[in-house]
Protein backbone atom coordinates (compact mmCIF):
# COMPACT_ATOMS: atom_id res chain seq x y z
CA UNK A 1 0.00 0.00 0.00
CA UNK A 2 1.13 3.54 -0.87
CA UNK A 3 1.75 5.59 2.07
CA UNK A 4 0.61 8.86 1.57
CA UNK A 5 2.15 10.62 4.27
CA UNK A 6 5.66 10.35 4.15
CA UNK A 7 9.10 12.48 5.69
CA UNK A 8 12.38 13.23 3.87
CA UNK A 9 14.60 14.58 6.61
CA UNK A 10 13.58 18.28 7.13
CA UNK A 11 10.42 17.84 4.56
CA UNK A 12 7.45 16.58 4.61
CA UNK A 13 5.71 15.29 1.43
CA UNK A 14 1.86 14.60 1.89
CA UNK A 15 -0.20 13.48 -0.40
CA UNK A 16 -3.19 16.03 -1.35
CA UNK A 17 -6.30 13.86 -0.36
CA UNK A 18 -4.79 13.05 3.05
CA UNK A 19 -3.90 15.72 3.58
CA UNK A 20 -7.88 16.96 2.70
CA UNK A 21 -8.66 14.44 5.17
CA UNK A 22 -6.08 15.67 7.80
CA UNK A 23 -5.56 19.05 7.76
CA UNK A 24 -2.14 19.86 10.28
CA UNK A 25 -1.99 21.85 13.16
CA UNK A 26 -3.22 25.80 12.31
CA UNK A 27 -5.28 24.19 9.57
CA UNK A 28 -8.65 23.63 8.69
CA UNK A 29 -10.38 22.42 5.58
CA UNK A 30 -14.14 23.76 4.37
CA UNK A 31 -16.29 21.41 2.33
CA UNK A 32 -18.03 23.32 -0.25
CA UNK A 33 -20.02 22.13 -3.96
CA UNK A 34 -17.20 23.06 -5.44
CA UNK A 35 -14.29 21.52 -3.82
CA UNK A 36 -12.52 22.36 -0.80
CA UNK A 37 -11.60 25.98 1.04
CA UNK A 38 -8.50 26.07 3.22
CA UNK A 39 -8.05 28.38 6.31
CA UNK A 40 -4.72 28.24 8.58
CA UNK A 41 -3.39 30.36 10.35
CA UNK A 42 -0.93 33.05 8.98
CA UNK A 43 1.50 33.62 12.21
CA UNK A 44 3.71 30.20 11.54
CA UNK A 45 2.70 29.05 8.05
CA UNK A 46 3.51 30.86 4.70
CA UNK A 47 1.31 29.07 1.98
CA UNK A 48 2.34 29.63 -1.82
CA UNK A 49 -0.19 27.19 -3.26
CA UNK A 50 -2.22 28.31 -5.98
CA UNK A 51 -5.87 27.63 -6.73
CA UNK A 52 -5.56 23.96 -8.60
CA UNK A 53 -8.49 21.68 -9.73
CA UNK A 54 -8.05 18.21 -8.44
CA UNK A 55 -10.24 14.82 -8.58
CA UNK A 56 -11.62 16.13 -5.25
CA UNK A 57 -12.78 19.46 -7.00
CA UNK A 58 -11.58 22.97 -6.97
CA UNK A 59 -9.40 23.30 -3.69
CA UNK A 60 -8.27 27.36 -2.62
CA UNK A 61 -5.89 28.26 0.20
CA UNK A 62 -7.32 31.02 1.96
CA UNK A 63 -4.97 34.34 1.73
CA UNK A 64 -2.15 32.38 -0.06
CA UNK A 65 0.34 34.13 -1.83
CA UNK A 66 0.13 31.78 -4.98
CA UNK A 67 3.83 30.33 -6.15
CA UNK A 68 5.02 33.21 -7.88
CA UNK A 69 5.11 36.55 -5.37
CA UNK A 70 5.47 39.75 -6.76
CA UNK A 71 7.54 42.46 -4.74
CA UNK A 72 7.75 46.41 -5.81
CA UNK A 73 9.89 47.55 -2.63
CA UNK A 74 12.03 46.92 -0.66
CA UNK A 75 9.90 46.88 2.65
CA UNK A 76 8.01 43.87 0.86
CA UNK A 77 10.98 42.09 -0.49
CA UNK A 78 11.55 42.38 3.82
CA UNK A 79 8.66 41.28 4.85
CA UNK A 80 8.45 38.63 2.34
CA UNK A 81 11.77 37.32 3.75
CA UNK A 82 11.04 37.22 7.11
CA UNK A 83 8.13 35.56 6.40
CA UNK A 84 10.27 33.21 4.55
CA UNK A 85 13.18 32.24 7.32
CA UNK A 86 10.49 32.11 10.04
CA UNK A 87 7.69 30.13 9.06
CA UNK A 88 6.72 26.95 7.77
CA UNK A 89 6.76 27.11 4.00
CA UNK A 90 4.03 24.76 1.80
CA UNK A 91 4.11 23.90 -1.40
CA UNK A 92 2.02 22.16 -4.17
CA UNK A 93 4.11 20.49 -6.65
CA UNK A 94 3.16 17.03 -8.96
CA UNK A 95 4.38 13.99 -9.89
CA UNK A 96 4.26 13.39 -13.08
CA UNK A 97 5.37 10.89 -16.45
CA UNK A 98 5.77 11.28 -20.12
CA UNK A 99 2.97 9.43 -22.47
CA UNK A 100 4.83 8.66 -25.40
CA UNK A 101 3.05 8.43 -28.51
CA UNK A 102 3.15 4.66 -30.00
CA UNK A 103 2.80 5.96 -33.29
CA UNK A 104 5.55 8.15 -33.72
CA UNK A 105 8.40 7.19 -31.23
CA UNK A 106 10.07 11.10 -31.44
CA UNK A 107 7.21 12.60 -30.29
CA UNK A 108 7.42 14.32 -27.50
CA UNK A 109 4.55 13.19 -25.91
CA UNK A 110 1.76 14.67 -23.22
CA UNK A 111 2.95 15.03 -19.79
CA UNK A 112 0.31 13.11 -17.54
CA UNK A 113 0.10 13.76 -13.63
CA UNK A 114 0.32 11.11 -11.61
CA UNK A 115 -0.19 12.50 -7.85
CA UNK A 116 -0.16 15.69 -6.23
CA UNK A 117 1.51 16.55 -3.39
CA UNK A 118 1.16 19.04 -0.52
CA UNK A 119 4.89 19.48 0.79
CA UNK A 120 6.12 21.47 3.31
CA UNK A 121 9.53 22.83 5.33
CA UNK A 122 10.28 24.44 8.51
CA UNK A 123 12.42 27.71 7.18
CA UNK A 124 13.24 28.85 10.43
CA UNK A 125 15.15 25.65 10.93
CA UNK A 126 19.08 27.00 10.97
CA UNK A 127 20.28 24.96 7.71
CA UNK A 128 17.27 25.73 5.55
CA UNK A 129 17.54 29.20 6.62
CA UNK A 130 21.04 29.11 5.99
CA UNK A 131 20.62 28.49 2.70
CA UNK A 132 17.73 29.97 1.84
CA UNK A 133 19.77 33.31 3.29
CA UNK A 134 22.57 32.59 1.09
CA UNK A 135 20.74 31.72 -2.10
CA UNK A 136 18.49 35.01 -1.61
CA UNK A 137 21.85 37.00 -0.98
CA UNK A 138 23.73 35.62 -4.16
CA UNK A 139 20.72 36.59 -6.20
CA UNK A 140 20.29 40.39 -5.17
CA UNK A 141 24.27 40.74 -5.15
CA UNK A 142 24.48 39.17 -8.47
CA UNK A 143 21.81 41.59 -10.30
CA UNK A 144 23.15 45.13 -9.35
CA UNK A 145 19.72 47.02 -8.44
CA UNK A 146 17.55 45.86 -11.49
CA UNK A 147 14.33 44.37 -11.50
CA UNK A 148 14.99 40.41 -11.49
CA UNK A 149 13.40 36.97 -11.06
CA UNK A 150 14.58 34.22 -8.95
CA UNK A 151 13.27 30.37 -8.93
CA UNK A 152 13.84 28.47 -5.18
CA UNK A 153 13.94 25.11 -6.67
CA UNK A 154 13.27 21.43 -4.73
CA UNK A 155 13.48 19.08 -7.65
CA UNK A 156 16.80 17.45 -6.04
CA UNK A 157 15.30 16.90 -3.02
CA UNK A 158 11.46 15.45 -4.22
CA UNK A 159 14.10 12.82 -6.70
CA UNK A 160 15.79 11.85 -4.02
CA UNK A 161 12.39 11.51 -1.59
CA UNK A 162 10.82 9.74 -4.84
CA UNK A 163 13.54 7.07 -4.78
CA UNK A 164 12.27 5.08 -1.44
CA UNK A 165 8.71 6.33 -1.58
CA UNK A 166 7.22 7.27 -4.44
CA UNK A 167 5.13 4.47 -6.14
CA UNK A 168 1.67 4.70 -8.40
CA UNK A 169 -1.52 3.43 -7.32
CA UNK A 170 -0.72 0.46 -8.88
CA UNK A 171 1.93 -0.02 -6.54
CA UNK A 172 4.31 0.30 -10.08
CA UNK A 173 8.07 1.85 -9.44
CA UNK A 174 8.37 4.60 -11.28
CA UNK A 175 10.69 7.95 -11.98
CA UNK A 176 8.43 10.94 -11.81
CA UNK A 177 9.01 14.36 -13.24
CA UNK A 178 7.99 16.80 -11.02
CA UNK A 179 6.39 20.02 -12.11
CA UNK A 180 5.97 23.26 -10.18
CA UNK A 181 8.64 21.86 -7.93
CA UNK A 182 9.54 25.55 -6.30
CA UNK A 183 8.21 29.09 -6.10
CA UNK A 184 9.24 32.58 -7.86
CA UNK A 185 10.12 35.43 -6.26
CA UNK A 186 9.70 38.61 -8.73
CA UNK A 187 11.31 41.87 -7.88
CA UNK A 188 10.15 44.81 -10.04
CA UNK A 189 12.40 47.86 -9.36
CA UNK A 190 11.67 51.18 -10.22
CA UNK A 191 14.44 51.75 -12.71
CA UNK A 192 13.23 53.51 -15.44
CA UNK A 193 15.21 51.28 -17.98
CA UNK A 194 15.20 47.65 -16.74
CA UNK A 195 17.36 46.76 -19.92
CA UNK A 196 18.94 43.21 -18.21
CA UNK A 197 14.92 42.19 -17.18
CA UNK A 198 13.84 43.00 -20.09
CA UNK A 199 16.05 41.17 -22.08
CA UNK A 200 15.85 37.81 -19.45
CA UNK A 201 19.44 38.55 -18.31
CA UNK A 202 17.74 39.07 -14.76
CA UNK A 203 16.69 35.56 -13.94
CA UNK A 204 18.11 33.29 -11.67
CA UNK A 205 17.57 30.11 -9.98
CA UNK A 206 19.39 28.51 -7.00
CA UNK A 207 18.59 24.97 -5.84
CA UNK A 208 17.40 24.64 -1.57
CA UNK A 209 19.15 22.05 0.12
CA UNK A 210 17.23 20.75 2.99
CA UNK A 211 19.29 17.99 4.11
Amino acid sequence: MTMSKLSHNKMKVTEVEEFLRKPPAGFSVETLSSGYRVRYTQDKNLVLIDDFQSCMGNIVFQNSLGRKVKMHNLWEYTSFRKNLLSKTIYLLVSACERNLSVNNKNAAGEVRVLKQYVVSFDGSHPLIKWHMEKGLDWTISSVAGESYRVDIDLTEELESWAVKNFTTDNLNKVKPMWKDAGFTLKYYSDVLFDFPHWLGFSKRTFKLKLT
